[in-house]
């Protein structure tokens, strides 16, 4: 243990400043005790002569020089503190002669001096040390019994203070051992601490939930980035949970009282559905965690995780169906080539219609794994839809004002051109279907979007529009209410325009069918 001391032992400039400090204090003692009367400092026989004022100022400037170095020549630590204890073992030690010896009590001052430097002091310096103050106390008491009639046995008294020299300065050292794995100790905890703190705390920035440390008294002491965005919190902590979140602070303190459940579900700040989770913390003030979770998110991430389950369990049946699936289509057609009764053709008809509806479902099924292989570019609307409109007009067999076009040249749409084409195709096939076939019945309209560098797509028909309990389905896959639909549709088109960076939503104001495709407008990156 000495040895991996010895290996992290750091100079202690600070505590050798504060040991200067006393040094300084004790050294204004001695000159007191010099111009004071005799009565007022008892036993100390100091007397004001020369050699004694020299004494004791050689020590007060001795003091003050090495209080300067600590200061500001903070190197050779070990030096400068044997420098300092060597004048001190010297100064008391003639105090002490000058007041009487051992008797006058002086030499205990030495002690102090001894715990003192083995505290802040480094390894076997500190027996040094105590050796040191050992000489010059006994050299200074036999010498005084020798040539001033000191009496013999404070030799022996000075031979007890010297064993004490010794024992203190040991036990200084094993003290000073004991202080010092402890401060490396609770250094090296403390980095850990503060790394840890450092990890957690960029776990929690990078978490995809919302997290909030609340006081027992509802105020915000901390809180990631997503929840600030879900809530509108300010930038600073402990602002009231009341003031940015009234529904959430209501279900906490509900939950608090234990009236209410572990999670609850409210609306965010924009809208969104969020669901809040509560738990105590074993924390000495009681702070409470919320976690905060968009619902949106997880129904959305669920239903990423099933369709892509979905898609490659239906996209290798689809390609098993189709090879058969062609097979019956061409024999259907063979069939029908010979002379057969109204009955035969009747039924030949059904078989053709239920193989194009499937190759049609198969299709639809193919088109989701193929819905992220955009390869955006500038579309000049006018023609694009122009062409698009004729095209399905002829498909359909349809006059050619069913479908109205409204679009002016000069507008452009970042989109792949093939997928804006199925888009269209689903949007106005869905519209149709729904709508009167009148004159005027479909329109499709290009008009400028709501932010800047944006357009929209609108498909309006004149049917009776979406039901109020099918809105949260409409864009759901296989959800269908045509018998010869097959529900692929509208979310195949807002999968392609996801993945043109665009959006597709349903007009809910509309007492018609209204969609509306909104992309980019600027140019393609």
């Amino acid at each position: 243990m000495a040895d991996w001391l010895a290996s992290t032992w750091e100079a202690n400039w600070r505590s050798f400043q504060y040991f200067n400090l006393y040094r300084l204090i004790l050294a204004g003692l001695f000159f007191l005790a010099i111009l004071l009367p005799p009565g007022w400092v008892g036993r100390l026989e100091l007397s004001p002569t020369a050699a004694m004022l020299a004494l004791a100022t050689t020590y007060l400037c001795a003091i003050l020089v090495g209080l300067a170095l600590s200061i500001h020549w903070q190197r050779r630590f070990n030096f400068q503190l044997s420098l300092q204890v060597m004048v001190d073992a010297v100064a008391i030690t003639l105090f002490m002669y000058a007041a009487g010896g051992i008797a006058s009590g002086i030499g205990v001052l030495l002690l102090v001096s001894l715990a003192a430097a083995s505290l802040v002091g480094r390894g076997r310096l500190v027996l040094f040390y105590a050796a040191l103050a050992t000489l010059a106390v006994l050299l200074s008491q036999i010498y005084g019994v020798l040539a001033n009639g000191f009496e013999l046995t404070s030799i022996f008294q000075a031979g007890i203070l010297s064993a004490g020299f010794f024992a203190t300065a040991i036990l200084a050292r094993l003290l000073g051992q004991r202080l010092m794995a402890n401060e490396d100790l609770a250094r090296r905890r403390g980095i850990a601490l503060d790394n840890e703190s450092r990890i957690s705390q960029r776990v929690i920035e990078r978490m995809l939930d919302g997290v909030l440390v609340v006081s027992r008294d509802g105020l915000v002491l901390r809180h990631n980035p997503v929840a600030q965005a879900m809530l509108a919190l300010p930038e600073s902590d402990g602002s009231p949970l009341a003031m940015t979140a009234p529904s959430l602070d209501v279900a906490l303190a509900a939950w608090f009282f234990a009236e209410g459940d572990d999670a609850t579900l409210f609306t965010g700040v924009a809208g969104q559905e969020l669901r809040a989770r509560f738990e105590r913390t074993s924390s000495s003030e009681g702070e409470i965690l919320i976690f905060l979770e968009d619902v949106g998110r997880i129904k959305e991430r669920a239903q990423q995780l099933k369709l892509a389950s979905l898609g490659r369990l239906t996209a290798s049946i689809a390609h098993e169906i189709r090879n058969p699936l062609s097979a019956i289509g061409h024999a259907g057609e063979l069939l029908r080539e010979e002379r057969r009764g109204e009955m035969q053709e009747r039924l030949l008809r059904i078989l053709n219609d239920n193989v194009a509806r499937l190759d049609r479902i198969v299709s639809d099924i193919l088109e989701l794994g193929r819905q992220n292989r955009a390869e955006p570019e500038p579309l000049a609307l006018d023609d694009f839809c122009a062409d698009f409109v004729e095209r399905f007009l002829a498909t359909e067999g349809l006059p050619a004002d069913v479908v109205v076009l409204e679009a002016q040249a000069g507008d452009t749409l970042c989109f792949d051109r093939s997928h804006l084409h199925q888009v269209l195709w689903n949007l106005l096939g869905n519209a149709l279907r729904h709508s009167t076939r009148g004159p005027g019945a479909v329109r499709l309209a290009v008009r400028n979007g709501a932010a800047e560098g944006r357009l929209e797509l609108h498909v309006i028909d004149d049917g009776p529009g979406v039901p109020e309990a099918m809105l949260e389905q409409i864009f759901e896959p296989f959800f269908t209410t045509h018998t010869a639909g097959t529900g692929l549709g509208l979310f195949i088109a807002r999968e392609l325009c996801a993945a043109n960076g665009a959006s597709l939503e349903l007009a809910h104001a509309a007492a018609c069918g209204h969609f509306i495709v909104t992309g980019r407008n600027d140019t393609c990156r």
